[in-house]
């Protein structure tokens, strides 16, 4: 039986929204100024104790390594081996995540704006099914506006990856709030410039089995 988890409480959905833009604009700020890898992530010192057996376990279907050389925020999201939620099961009828993350970025005087790639423009403005993690931005147990994430969050607020790993879901249909993978169905578009800094939403999304 799948688990489900009463969403925490919010205070609005845009005020959720502003808390997830606000913490990618700094997340990417910081990757910015790096110039890319150059801090380790978040417990990398723990994860080298415990030897390679404990290599990281990623949401397929990203590759193998992915996401891990990077800070936290960026990228395509690192999935805890100690997490307590499996990753994602291989679907092949929903877009890849390794999709989604692969593209780069720029910087300009509005912000750090994805530059997305031939593969991603063909997506713009079609159907498409997505499978993620659902970030509740409402405290109901149904949503119709969500996040979903290519791995599971590890608190209410923080980001486990940057822009590229999460899709902005407005559905026709509500979806059940669920620690479970979700998957959904909608019209797919490309965000080059969006005012909470995300890259990717999906309208009139209905719930796919």
């Amino acid at each position: 039986m799948p688990r489900t988890l009463n969403p925490l409480p919010v205070t609005g959905q845009m005020a959720r929204l502003a808390c997830i833009a606000a913490a990618l604009a700094v997340a990417g700020g910081a990757h910015a100024q790096q110039g890319g890898a150059t801090k380790p992530a978040p417990g990398a010192f723990e994860r080298a104790k415990e030897g390679a057996a404990a290599a990281p376990v990623l949401s397929s279907p990203l590759p193998a390594g992915a996401g891990t050389a990077v800070p936290a925020g960026s990228g395509a999201g690192y999935h805890s081996p100690n997490s307590p939620i499996a990753p994602l099961p291989r679907r092949n009828d929903v877009v890849p995540w390794s999709v989604l993350t692969d593209l780069n970025k720029k910087t300009t005087k509005d912000g750090i704006l994805p530059v997305f790639n031939d593969a991603q423009k063909g997506m713009d403005k079609t159907t498409q099914r997505i499978q993620g993690f659902m970030v509740p931005l409402d405290a109901k147990p149904t949503q119709t506006h969500f996040i979903l994430t290519s791995v599971p969050l590890t608190c209410s607020f923080c980001t486990p990856g940057g822009p590229e790993s999460m899709v902005e879901v407005k559905a026709k249909t509500p979806v059940r709030y669920s620690l479970e993978p979700v998957v959904v169905e909608g019209k797919f578009t490309v965000l080059p410039n969006d005012q909470y800094g995300l890259y990717y939403r999906v309208v009139d999304a209905v719930p796919v089995k």
